[in-house]
């Protein structure tokens, strides 16, 4: 009994062990980042961690030094295409997961195992035919380009929100038919009421996707200064020619993009982790 209590010592010391040594991995390069964006001094790289001068004028350079680099249009621009895309690939996700959850149809098995598969392939391999559809429609180089991009395959995406929808008792829609309500009522009135946490999941996935997607935009927008989200923008600061004088401003840049999927986050996280694990368990 006794050797058996070491063992499980031993095994948990080492389990946290690991765990603070991957949470030391994540946290460093957060850290580091954020205590550039305050660093005085310019350059890219730096022999030292920690900066010999701290400054705000890396933040206001953004606002202010606009010529080369309009850092807040260019912010404006990301948050509405992550606040309309996270809103359609939200609804959509959801609709496509209903339907596989408590419809039977013909051809529903083949359509699931379709779309299972298709969702496994990287996006960016059929980015050459999306840029060309978008530019015969003229939408290329436009951010409503962007939005259909970023929620047009939401569909694909159905399985986790499907299995949560799974957990879900029946008897629920069972009672609304019984008073003749529509799967439309259904949907809208009884089971997404009752979703918040695969909504939550859903939506902070549809929102960061447009912020950290740095392929897809850089195809889309090509030269278009204007449409140009952070992620191609914030690029365009450390090229060779630019990296030494706006590095820290780069950085900068990075922390003020990071605030609203953390707020976000920390606005929905206690319906997240509901709603990843109910969907995973059953999906």
């Amino acid at each position: 009994m006794k050797r058996l209590r070491t063992r499980r010592r031993i095994s948990a010391i080492v389990l946290n062990s690991f765990l603070a040594l991957l949470a030391i991995l994540w946290l460093v390069p957060v850290f580091w980042l954020v205590l550039s964006s305050f660093r005085a001094e310019a350059g890219a790289y730096t022999s030292y961690l920690w900066p010999k001068g701290f400054t705000l004028d890396n933040y206001l350079r953004l606002f202010t030094d606009r010529k080369l680099f309009d850092f807040p249009r260019w912010y404006g621009n990301t948050l509405l295409v992550a606040g309309l895309s996270c809103l359609f690939t939200t609804i959509l996700t959801l609709m496509v997961a209903y339907v596989y959850s408590r419809l039977r149809f013909p051809s529903r098995r083949f359509l699931m195992n379709a779309s299972l598969v298709l969702g496994m392939f990287p996006g960016f391999m059929s980015i050459i035919a999306i840029y060309h559809f978008m530019k015969a429609v003229h939408l290329d180089q436009t951010l409503a380009a962007l939005v259909l991009v970023y929620s047009g395959g939401a569909a694909l995406n159905y399985y986790i929100a499907k299995g949560f929808f799974d957990t879900l008792p029946r008897s629920l829609d069972e009672a609304a038919i019984l008073d003749g309500a529509s799967n439309h009522t259904i949907f809208w009135k009884i089971i997404l009421p009752n979703a918040k946490p695969i909504i939550a999941t859903t939506a902070i996935n549809a929102f960061i996707n447009p912020i950290v997607d740095y392929i897809f935009v850089s195809v889309i927008m090509k030269d278009n200064y204007n449409n140009f989200t952070v992620s191609k923008g914030l690029y365009t600061m450390v090229d060779k020619t630019n990296i030494y004088a706006y590095y820290t401003a780069f950085c900068a840049g990075g922390v003020l993009v990071a605030i609203p999927v953390v707020l976000l986050f920390i606005r929905l996280q206690k319906y997240y982790v509901a709603g990843v694990v109910g969907g995973s368990v059953n999906g």
